[in-house]
């Protein structure tokens, strides 16, 4: 007789159901795994073999075969070692094999036949709905898994629990969905002094998902501004946390027992690889790029990443995904992130202070600077100067307005574009609204349209730029719940636009 057991193997994204056959024959004694298995899958025999032992339970001395269908798609990491535990318990007669049919597995085997988490269990459990099919995980995934609720998700924390859930003498009860809630104490955008400007440029990013290009000499509080970016985003919304969470799902970032509805914001050092910021490496895991998906991408320093680094950030930024093409695979990935860069203006990093610059002062500045191409820097909707922070206004009291405060006219902002992107499926933004969609959302007070004109022709705006400026001013507009873009929004937008123009 042969068995049928199933689970899924990781393409991107995606899961694709894989059938683990096993056959008990006659033969020398033998235990082998065909299939286009990895080395990690091809362990698995021994990690099976030894925990069935610890449960008292011996393999006849026969030959076994497992087999991974389909056998031409490669399979790789050691959450095969469940699959094919019930496929052979169920070869065995242990189990009944109707039952372990019914189920799609996945978990790794200590030897002693406790369950170990495995990376992936949020997107192997929307394909076991999308089966018909229930989920049987291990208990430290259960959590994440049971988010999908069309799919019975079962976590274990043993084989043996497994065997008697399956025979009847002590069912488990479904996992629950667990959800990481943030800590308590967020940093604050009252701690930072001055910087008003920079503070507005924050709010219009967070209102809109533009993208942030913030220049200013070291210790002015570029990066002390970013950090405050997460506590003026709204939490995540159902849809877009089960997005972000398949993507740390299979990166294997969800092990706190659940998911989290805080935004993603990460910050990847400058000297970070293309695999790193893109997505690469043996088996095309997901990058910075995709694991900032519905958040923040904080590049610091950004002129001293490398300059193939940076150039590979184009396509994204405009097509919100990335393919990632290698030889045995070409995966696709989400990210559609809000891109904030910091930069001193120069490689001192005091072009502005005579007293402190260098000697090779502006042409240094305009070295430095040059390292981010033409094509990248038109894809910043913001552009803001930080000057230096005076000793005298570090002993200020704080700013009457908090994160709070600007959290909700984000929020409320946000709330506009969504119902008015309610009938346009994958638009949640401004910054995403193009064509005839844009002409339609942005309408522009005559006033508005000459100022606009005369800013495009005497600056020389490209056609990206021109768009861009009008999505800043539509959120601009937004948050003051105004319906028409006048004077004042145009005008806002494009002095945000113009900010570094010489070093463009």
């Amino acid at each position: 007789m042969v068995a049928r057991a199933y689970t899924v193997a990781f393409q991107g994204i995606e899961a694709r159901m894989v059938e683990v056959q096993c056959a008990v024959t006659a033969g020398l004694p033998a235990f082998a795994i065909v299939g286009l298995p990895d080395k990690a899958v091809s362990e698995a025999r021994d990690r099976v073999r030894t925990a069935l032992t610890a449960m008292a339970i011996a393999l006849p001395s026969r030959r076994i075969t497992v087999n991974l269908s389909p056998a031409d798609l490669p399979k790789e990491g050691s959450h095969f070692d469940l699959p094919v535990a019930l496929a052979l318990l169920a070869a065995l007669e242990i189990l009944p094999e109707d039952v372990v049919r019914g189920t799609v597995a996945l978990g790794e085997l200590s030897l002693d036949g406790s369950l170990v988490p495995v990376a992936g269990a949020l997107p192997a459990a929307l394909a076991a709905a999308a089966e018909g099919r229930g989920l049987l995980c291990p208990a430290g995934s259960g959590a994440e898994a049971a988010w999908v609720g069309d799919a019975q998700v079962i976590a274990a924390e043993s084989l043996g629990a497994v065997v008697r859930h399956y025979t009847g003498q002590a069912p488990l009860a479904p996992a629950e969905p667990g959800e990481v809630l943030s800590p308590p104490g967020q940093r604050d955008l009252r701690d930072v002094k001055g910087q008003e400007r920079a503070k507005r440029a924050l709010e219009i990013a967070a209102a809109g998902r533009h993208h942030l290009l913030m220049v200013g000499t070291p210790g002015s509080g570029k990066s002390m501004l970013a950090a405050r970016l997460p506590g003026l985003l709204p939490p995540l919304s159902p849809v877009e946390a089960l997005e972000t969470s398949m993507i740390h799902s299979l990166a294997g970032l969800l092990d706190e027992g659940g998911i989290s509805r805080q935004r993603p914001f990460r910050e990847p050092h400058h000297t970070a690889s293309m695999a790193a910021i893109i997505g690469g490496g043996r088996q095309a895991k997901p990058g910075e790029v995709s694991l900032a998906h519905n958040g923040v991408l904080f590049m610091d320093e950004f002129p001293e990443f490398p300059r193939t680094v940076l150039e590979t950030l184009r396509q994204p930024i405009e097509s919100g995904e990335v393919m990632v093409a290698r030889a045995n695979a070409h995966v696709k990935y989400p990210c559609r992130f809000m891109l904030v860069a910091a930069a001193n203006p120069c490689k001192c990093g005091y072009l502005s202070d005579a007293a402190r610059a260098c000697a090779r002062v502006p042409q240094c500045g305009e070295d430095y600077m040059g390292r981010i191409s033409g094509p990248l820097l038109d894809r910043f909707d913001l552009r803001v100067e930080v000057p230096p922070v005076a000793y005298r206004d570090l002993d200020l009291p704080g700013a009457a307005e908090g994160s709070a405060e600007v959290a909700a006219r984000v929020a409320a902002a946000r709330a506009l574009q969504e119902a008015r992107f309610a009938d346009h499926p994958g638009l949640r933004t401004n910054a995403e609204a193009e064509g005839d969609l844009l002409k339609e959302i942005a309408p522009l007070a005559p006033e508005a349209q000459a100022l606009l004109t005369r800013m495009a022709e005497g600056f020389r705006l490209s056609a990206r730029g021109y768009h861009r400026v009008i999505r800043v001013a539509r959120t601009i507009a937004d948050l003051e719940g105004a319906a028409r873009l006048e004077k004042a929004h145009l005008a806002e937008a494009v002095s945000f636009r113009l900010a570094n123009q010489a070093a463009a």
